[in-house]
């Protein structure tokens, strides 16, 4: 189960007066409302701004250009945000729109500055963030970094100083040949650029007002000229202690929690697996989950993946054995070994993920495994990184080098052994595993940082599939196999108090998570009957589905063709949350809301408004929207015809209790349902469709055994699925069939049929068309009547084949339950148009028949009765 933390937040009056300002829906002339990402910041940086990261900037130009300036403010940003990209692009905006050429960088550890000094600094680096040259308006800009900030200004240049506070303290502090002074910091204005500020609060959080301390001096440096400005990033703000509170109340300008940032898809997912496991089964089941992890990666196409495991200890002589015990289990390790641990830990073990990838390796070839195992987890592929020094894990220069590049393919670390945490300054994207070593009871303060490293472990990693890179997870919806390749596991105990505690500190910094245990889940198992494998059906029959084709340009030319219904979307605003189209069912309790027109685009009135809601988004400039419609001709084609969104209506459903609709509230809504026409632009451009070819896929391929996991905690519409006992059936090939009342109902439907159909037929079979298999698909093809096409394929539940030792027919059999008739209505007529004089069977003759039965419901099963018969005998 997901948890997820709910917590009465303080009053923030800056960032709120910020929001508001942003949503209001009547300021048409103010430059700040319309200020957006400039192309002197897009064209000069190397990654595109995140919408969060635009609204940070946007957050900052409201600071400076509103009222008085603010000369202090805050960005509280999750852990792997981007904060760095969000500073550059601060850089590039107060430097050209407000002047400013001196910048320091300041930060609590080496290791940060150095990682910083890679990202401002050093062109050749992967890291670095800025496009090189760096041009504005035809000149050539030069980030040059400095000790001191010269007395002459080169116009051109951007002066930047980076430094540990530590080292800038001792620096003010004395008087020395070639040292930083007060006095020559009052010359210019500068920007002072506070990573991981919450180190900075020391005098604000004891209470006391302390003359050496780091954050009074910044203060000292900031007052020193009034047009100074403190700029400050961090992912934790101590905002529940009032002290904090009331410093950074009207500090704080942006915010973007770490559960944000997960939910909107920008970090990994986050698991836990909690067993009782000694230290070397823990080890070894994380080495074969990342190798499964890479297997699974080249199954699908994705080279150059290379998943890191970091193994976590509480000391440092318990870390450096248990990298002395990993290399000993490694070489050890054999091809008996390894079928004895697999084996061993597959009946105990209560972890889904870990069952698939036991069941997996059991299925290779072991030699060969072991031989691959030791060939990439060896001395060669691991280091220790114990943080003996202060200056945390990257304050060696050589382990800076070597953990600070682990994503590249030259780099051949697969395993780190740490003491630390992962510290403000190791960026690292691919690491999939952290191993709790060495375990021992731990505080809540001590499970804090834990939560620090599984959020900093959760960062996304960009790999490239079918061509294309993304920074966002792409397969929630997807295989499970492609999910863990967007999953982050943490290997713990299974103790009680030990979990309690690091649930508080994950919600402490809103982080999700979820367990990877099936206590709460039953197990089923079908196998395919001994009596059906001997068959010639299961020997040679085929079963047929039809083949894809690429959708041609040409044929994108309304929003029904990208899968969308271009004339009502209704957008749930009871939880801001939910949304669904028309034809969806509401997950609400009707007499609890009520359904309201916001906006209806065949009406020019609303034109204002759409306008308004799309000027939001730059998805919606006409030089981004072409990308997907190419036969789009301007924008007003886009707002007005009724091709596009002219003949939309925008619903939204509403508590009953709320009266007022006002335009702020319309402007939340449309924005919304604008999302889900980009989502549908850019999900269904250049997909493929069916065809009304079929094409024959051998029946041993898809009937096969397989486990479902059922849960035991059923609520709301799900339906309660069980085993059905079906060893006597001849005609079903399954020795279950693994189903819910509905779907039993029909088996049993067919039951009643099966002896009038053996008196016409050699071979009678019913076939499961399990989805956890997920072999077998069909698609829509054809007109489409409602003008809305359906691009995901859909799987029948059953199929139903018979031959008669001259002609064989197969038809495509789907239980529905009455909640989701109107949504899968496109699934029936696909269904009811599978027919022999609709479709072409590749490479076969007429002796093959397929029909598609329209949904069996309860009380129609008369009806579905005849027409099965229809098809058959009485055809």
């Amino acid at each position: 189960m997901v948890k997820k933390k709910q917590v009465v937040q303080k009053e923030l009056p800056l960032l709120k007066k910020i929001e508001d300002f942003r949503q209001a829906s009547l300021i048409e002339d103010d430059p700040a409302y319309y200020f957006k990402i400039e192309d002197y910041i897009k064209d000069n940086l190397k990654h595109n701004l995140r919408p969060y990261q635009a609204e940070a900037l946007y957050a900052l130009n409201y600071t400076q250009t509103r009222e008085e300036p603010h000369n202090q403010v805050l960005f509280n940003m999750a852990t792997g945000s981007g904060k760095t990209d969000t500073m550059a692009g601060a850089i590039l905006y107060l430097y050209n729109t407000h002047k400013y050429r001196n910048f320091i960088f300041v930060a609590n550890t080496n290791a940060v500055v150095s990682k910083t000094k890679e990202n401002f600094l050093n062109e050749n680096s992967p890291k670095y963030l800025f496009k090189s040259p760096i041009t504005i308006d035809g000149r050539r800009i030069e980030i040059r970094s400095v000790d001191r900030f010269p007395s002459y200004q080169e116009p051109d240049i951007i002066y930047l100083k980076l430094t540990t506070i530590q080292s800038l303290a001792n620096e003010l502090g004395s008087i020395r040949e070639n040292g930083l002074t007060y006095e020559e910091l009052e010359k210019n204005k500068m920007v002072i650029l506070a990573d991981e500020a919450h180190h900075f609060n020391a005098s604000t959080k004891s209470q006391k007002v302390e003359e050496k301390s780091w954050e009074i001096l910044l203060d000292k440096i900031r007052n020193i000229n009034s047009d100074n400005r403190q700029l400050e990033f961090t992912a934790t703000i101590d905002i529940d202690k009032e002290l904090v509170y009331e410093k950074y109340k009207d500090k704080i300008i942006y915010k973007y929690d770490l559960n944000r940032f997960m939910e909107d898809g920008y970090s990994k997912n986050v698991y836990r697996l909690e067993a009782n496991n000694n230290d070397k089964t823990k080890m070894l089941n994380a080495v074969l989950l990342s190798q499964y992890r890479k297997r699974i990666a080249k199954k699908f196409g994705i080279d150059n993946f290379k998943p890191v495991i970091l193994f976590k200890s509480n000391k440092v002589a318990i870390s450096c054995q248990a990298k002395d015990d990993f290399l000993e289990m490694i070489n050890d390790l054999d091809a008996n070994k390894l079928g004895e641990f697999l084996s061993e830990q597959s009946n105990i073990t209560h972890s889904t993920t870990l069952r698939r990838m036991y069941e997996y390796w059991l299925d290779q070839d072991l030699a060969q495994t072991v031989i691959e195992v030791k060939r990439d987890f060896k001395p060669l592929t691991t280091v220790n990184a114990n943080d003996t020094k202060k200056e945390g894990i990257l304050g060696d220069v050589n382990d800076f080098n070597n953990l600070n590049t682990l994503e590249d393919m030259n780099n051949p670390i697969r395993t780190v052994f740490a003491v630390a945490k992962l510290t403000e300054g190791w960026d690292v994207l691919n690491l999939y595993d952290i191993v709790r070593i060495g375990e021992q009871p731990v505080t809540t303060t001590q499970t804090n940082s834990e939560a620090q490293l599984i959020g900093r472990g959760a960062r996304y990693n960009p790999f490239i599939y079918n061509g294309k890179k993304s920074y966002t997870r792409r397969f929630d919806g997807d295989s499970r196999e492609l999910r863990l390749l967007e999953s982050l596991y943490y290997h713990t105990i299974n103790d009680v108090k030990y979990i309690n505690n690091l649930l508080k500190s994950f919600d402490k910094m809103n982080l999700v998570s979820e367990g990877d245990n099936d206590n709460d889940y039953k197990v089923f198992t079908a196998l395919v009957k001994e009596s059906f494998k001997k068959s010639r059906v299961y020997k040679y029959g085929k079963i047929y589905h039809n083949q894809l084709e690429d959708v041609p340009e040409s044929d994108y030319n309304n929003l029904g063709s990208y899968g969308f219904n271009k004339d009502t979307i209704t957008i749930d605003m009871n939880d801001s949350t939910v949304e669904h189209e028309r034809s969806q069912e509401s997950q609400l309790n009707e007499a609890d809301s009520r359904e309201v027109i916001v906006a209806d685009f065949r009406s020019t009135k609303y034109i204002r408004l759409l306008k308004k809601a799309m000027s939001k988004d730059s998805f919606f400039r006409f030089s981004e929207l072409s990308k997907y419609i190419p036969n789009l001709r301007s924008l007003d084609e886009f707002m007005t015809s009724k091709n596009w969104l002219g003949n939309l209506r925008v619903n939204a459903t509403i508590p009953y209790n709320r009266m007022a609709i006002d335009n702020e509230f319309r402007l939340e809504v449309v924005v919304k349902a604008l999302s889900k026409v980009k989502q549908a632009l850019r999900t269904n451009y250049l997909k493929k469709r069916g065809t009304n070819k079929f094409e024959p896929v051998p029946v041993k391929d898809i009937v096969v055994d397989y486990t479902k996991r059922v849960s035991n905690n059923k609520t709301g519409i799900q339906a309660i699925i069980d085993r059905k006992e079906m060893i006597r059936d001849d005609w079903f090939v399954y020795d279950q069939a693994i189903v819910d009342q509905l779907e039993s109902n029909l088996i049993d439907m067919i039951r009643n049929l099966v002896s009038d159909l053996k008196k016409e037929y050699r071979d009678v079979y019913l076939i499961r068309n399990e989805e956890t298999i997920n072999k077998l698909k069909l698609y829509e093809f054809g007109k489409v009547d409602d003008d809305v096409f359906h691009y995901q394929g859909f799987m029948p539940d059953f199929l139903l084949y018979l031959n008669d030792g001259e002609e064989t027919y197969q038809l495509f059999i789907e239980p529905k339950g009455e909640q989701l008739l109107v949504r899968d209505n496109w699934k029936e007529k696909l269904l009811e148009k599978i027919k022999p004089e609709n479709i072409k069977l590749i490479g076969e003759d007429e002796k093959i028949k397929l029909y598609g039965v329209k949904f069996f419901r309860y009380g129609n099963g008369r009806d579905i009765e005849e027409e099965l018969m229809s098809y058959t005998i009485d055809n």
